[in-house]
């Protein structure tokens, strides 16, 4: 699971004895998606995370191959052309509200992707919704926190 914030329990959770060495790495730069079809890709990250189209490689391939750059937020999405991967448990999740759940799973029904049934969990980690994009790309859509999950498992031990 990927949480962007990382930095700000780690510091909370663990003692590093050697000053500075949080600090190696300051955050995430981007994320890449290889996708089979630009123009679907685009249509998956401008209508349900809302993202902004920030660049079209068009035909110039200054990468690997054609691209396009995205912004969530502040976070920067990078999607290449390439082959499709195939499915597994490797995944995004993405922190929502609570109150966004309903919003989420309507979004998700609305462009036909497909939601990939949770793991059993307990009600202090919150909520998910695990879905594929057009691409195989697992994601999870995550209501709980990492110092809440932290909180919990310290409790039953």
């Amino acid at each position: 699971m990927l949480i962007i914030n990382v930095k700000i329990y780690v510091k909370s959770w663990f003692y590093v004895e050697e000053k500075g060495a949080l600090n190696m790495i300051s955050e995430i730069s981007h994320i890449t998606f290889i996708v089979k079809d630009l123009d679907k890709a685009t249509t998956f990250f401008e209508k349900f995370f809302e993202a902004k189209e920030v660049y079209y490689s068009g035909e110039n391939k200054f990468s690997i191959s054609k691209e396009k750059f995205f912004l969530i937020k502040n976070l920067w999405i990078a999607v290449m052309e390439g082959n499709q991967c195939e499915r597994s448990y490797n995944h995004i999740a993405f922190k929502i509200d609570e109150s966004d759940y309903e919003m989420y799973l309507e979004r998700i029904e609305k462009l036909g992707l497909e939601i990939k049934r949770g793991r059993g969990r307990v009600t202090e980690e919150g909520r998910s919704i695990y879905f594929y994009d057009y691409d195989n790309h697992l994601f999870e859509l995550h209501t709980g926190t990492l110092e809440n999950r932290l909180l919990h498992y310290k409790k039953l031990n």
